[in-house]
């Protein structure tokens, strides 16, 4: 449900949106993201959060970050945190949930509607509290997954639950072929 004379901004968890979109077996083409959302209400701003591999050469999704900054999102990023576990395997953590947070309390009283691109359990006292303000809270995440990416306390505290399976004619394309190259360009499709 939107209005087209409302503000709106999009807030996008980068990894809980890649992980999404992978278990339907498809990719997220951003500038059809952002094109629809525009169509849908005044958009403000489109934010996308990922933390990023720093002592890596090569990042994978540095030329998603790129492209993404070049397109009209805002990117918020920071450095992953490597770490050993007990047993011995290499791990990273990259959680963005308080960055995220943070930025939507702050623009909540110049928007009217927040689209939230995560299935985080963890962001439905976020969502509550925007919606004390006045503000309608979408959430884009999947239950068709197994198991589902969204958590039930996050979809029942949504104004609106937006399955993203059902989005994926719209800002979906195919997934890329593991080892194929990522151009600078891929997320324009």
């Amino acid at each position: 449900m939107f209005y087209k004379d409302e503000r709106l901004a999009l807030f996008i968890d980068g990894s809980n949106l890649y992980a999404a979109a992978k278990a339907l077996g498809f990719d997220i083409d951003y500038k059809l993201l952002r094109q629809e959302f525009m169509r849908r209400g005044k958009l403000l701003r489109a934010f996308y959060y990922t933390a990023l591999l720093e002592n890596d050469e090569y990042s994978p999704i540095r030329p998603l970050v790129d492209w993404l900054h070049y397109n009209g999102f805002t990117m918020v990023t920071k450095p992953a945190k490597e770490y050993t576990d007990s047993m011995g395997r290499r791990k990273v953590k990259g959680n963005m949930d308080i960055e995220l947070t943070v930025d939507a309390m702050e623009l909540a009283p110049r928007v009217d509607h927040i689209v939230l691109f995560s299935g985080d359990g963890d962001f439905r006292p976020l969502v509550e509290s925007l919606q004390r303000q006045g503000v309608r809270v979408s959430v884009v995440s999947t239950i068709r997954s197994q198991p589902p990416m969204i958590s039930d306390e996050l979809r029942r505290q949504a104004d609106n639950f937006i399955e993203l399976e059902e989005l994926k004619d719209v800002i979906g394309r195919p997934p890329r072929e593991q080892g194929e190259p990522r151009p600078v360009s891929a997320a324009n499709g």
